[in-house]
């Protein structure tokens, strides 16, 4: 098989199953569409375009569409993986996604406190950092007398 017949082959993989179009929705309502448009479009005709296809459909499309958790509970896990793979860029978009599913200032700050233990206090502070200035920017400074 060329490489071209190669490339064809595991572009069709994307959306001939429906994943593709299951995981586009999916990843939209989670992350916002100003976010996933300027991944997509930082992707677009680079190295990484595939990948962020394949992160569509099975991630977005195969996994965030199970049945079992509800999209507040997997935004909630995806915090405390995030904050132990201190993957920072990731979870700022995680912040914000976990707001739009219905997470509270408080849930996804005891999220990151509780992930403190078992990751140990760099990530959390790390983690932290990037939880404030989305918040912030989100729903506004926290109130003082909360």
């Amino acid at each position: 098989m060329s490489d071209s017949q190669s490339s064809t082959a595991h572009n069709s993989d994307h959306t001939e199953d429906g994943r593709y179009d299951a995981g586009i929705r999916v990843r939209r309502e989670v992350m916002g569409d100003d976010f996933v448009d300027a991944a997509l479009e930082r992707a677009a005709g680079s190295d990484g375009e595939e990948l962020q296809k394949h992160v569509t459909a099975t991630v977005w499309g195969s996994v965030w569409t199970r049945d079992g958790l509800s999209k507040r509970d997997r935004s909630l896990l995806n915090i405390g993986m995030l904050v132990a793979l201190r993957a920072t860029q990731e979870l700022r978009g995680h912040i914000k996604g976990g707001l739009a599913n219905g997470l509270t200032r408080e849930e996804i700050t005891e999220a990151i406190i509780h992930s403190s233990g078992y990751c140990g206090a760099p990530a959390a502070l790390s983690a932290m950092k990037v939880a404030q200035e989305v918040l912030e920017a989100e729903i506004g400074p926290k109130d003082p007398s909360a």
